[in-house]
C-alpha cells in the first residue's frame, strides 16, 4: 500500500470551513448592520450588544466549566449568539435583561441541550421568547431613530407593523404606509438591528457569496410571505421590508443546527416560516411573527428531515420499513 494514502471510514468528502471560521464569517457579515444600528439608535446601540455579547461568552465558559466540558468560546458562536439577541430586543431594554437573556440563550438552550450543534430551538430567537413573555411592556418599547451616535434621549414610538396592529385592534382607520426608502434604510422604530435592511442584505450578500448559508430558506420564507401577503390585498414589498423578515430569513431561519440540511428540506422549512409569519401578523395577536414562526419549524425539522431525507442504497423508505416485509 502506498504510504502517501490514507484510507478511513466515510465520509471522504472534506471542507477547510471550520465552525470558527464560520462564525467569524458570520460576525463580519453582521457588521454593517452593528454599526448602522448605532448610528440610528444612538452609541447604546454598541452598549447593548456588547453586553449580550459578553454574558453570552461568560455563559458559555461557565457552562463549559460546569459540565465539565472542552471551553469553546473561541469558536465565535456564543458571540454570534450575543449580536443576534442584541439585533431583536429594543435599544431601551434594561441592561440587566438583556444579561439575563444572554444567559438564558446559552446555559438553557445551548449548553443543557449538549452545546454547539445539539440545540433544537435557536438560541436568541428562544431568549427573546422568554423576555417577551416575562416583560412584555420592556419588550415592545420601541423608540424613534435619533440618527446620531452620540445621541442619548430616546422617543417612545410605535413600530411601521405595531401601528398597523393597533389600528386594526381597534377599528381606527389605518396610519399613512411607512415609505419603502425609510424601510430600506432603517429610520423607523424597531428592534436594535433589524430595521436597515440595506446593511442587512450586504450582509446576507456575503454570506451568500461566500456559501456560508443556502438561498432555499431566505428565498422561500420571504417570497412565501409576500404572496401570502399580495393574496390578501397587502402591499408584498412592504410587508418584506417591515419588522425583522429580512433578519430572520437570511441569519436565523439559515442556522445550521436547527434547520433541515436538505435542499427540499429547507424549502419546506422556509414555506412554513413564510406562512406563519403571515397567519400570525394578519390574526395574532402580536404584530410581528417571524420569532414563533422560526421557533415553531425548529419542532418540526427533525419531523421533515425523516420525510425528504434521501435513502441510502438498498434501504427501504421509512414507512415501507415499519409496515415489515412483504
Amino acid at each position: 500500500m502506498d504510504a502517501g494514502n490514507i484510507v478511513s471510514v466515510s465520509p471522504h468528502i472534506r471542507d477547510r470551513e471550520s465552525a470558527a471560521r464560520v462564525m467569524r464569517a458570520v460576525l463580519i457579515s453582521l457588521a454593517p448592520a452593528v454599526l448602522a444600528s448605532a448610528w440610528i439608535f444612538g452609541a447604546r446601540a454598541l452598549l447593548v450588544t456588547a453586553v449580550a455579547v459578553g454574558v453570552s461568552i461568560a455563559a458559555e465558559a461557565l457552562s463549559q466549566l460546569v459540565f465539565r466540558r472542552e471551553i469553546t468560546v473561541s469558536d465565535g458562536s456564543a458571540a454570534v449568539t450575543g449580536v443576534l439577541l442584541a439585533f431583536i430586543i429594543p435599544i431601551q431594554t434594561p441592561l440587566w435583561m438583556v444579561g439575563i437573556g444572554a444567559f438564558l440563550a446559552i446555559f438553557l438552550v445551548k449548553q443543557l441541550f449538549g452545546g454547539l450543534g445539539h440545540n433544537i430551538f435557536n438560541p436568541a430567537l428562544t431568549a427573546r421568547a422568554v423576555l417577551l413573555s416575562s416583560f412584555p411592556v420592556a419588550m415592545t418599547a420601541w423608540s424613534e431613530p435619533v440618527l446620531s451616535f452620540s445621541a442619548v434621549d430616546a422617543v417612545s414610538a410605535a413600530s411601521p407593523l405595531g401601528a398597523l396592529k393597533e389600528a386594526l385592534v381597534a377599528g381606527t382607520a389605518a396610519p399613512a404606509p411607512t415609505g419603502y426608502l425609510p424601510l430600506l434604510l432603517g429610520t423607523v422604530p424597531g428592534s436594535l438591528g433589524e430595521t436597515c435592511k440595506v446593511a442587512l442584505l450586504l450582509g446576507a450578500a456575503f454570506l451568500l457569496i461566500r456559501r456560508i448559508i443556502d438561498w432555499r430558506i431566505p428565498v422561500t420564507f420571504i417570497g412565501s410571505l409576500a404572496l401570502l401577503s399580495f393574496a390578501v390585498g397587502k402591499d408584498p414589498l412592504s410587508e418584506v421590508l417591515s419588522g425583522g423578515l429580512i433578519l430572520g430569513a437570511f441569519f436565523m431561519a439559515t442556522d445550521y443546527v436547527t434547520a433541515p440540511t436538505t435542499g427540499n428540506g429547507r424549502i419546506i422549512f422556509g414555506l412554513g416560516c413564510g406562512a406563519i409569519t403571515f397567519l400570525i401578523r394578519r390574526y395574532g395577536g402580536f404584530p410581528e411573527g417571524v420569532c414563533y414562526a422560526i421557533l415553531f419549524m425548529n419542532c418540526l425539522s427533525p419531523l421533515i428531515e425523516l420525510y425528504v431525507h434521501p435513502r441510502r442504497f438498498g434501504t427501504r423508505p421509512a414507512r415501507a420499513a415499519k409496515g415489515g416485509a412483504r
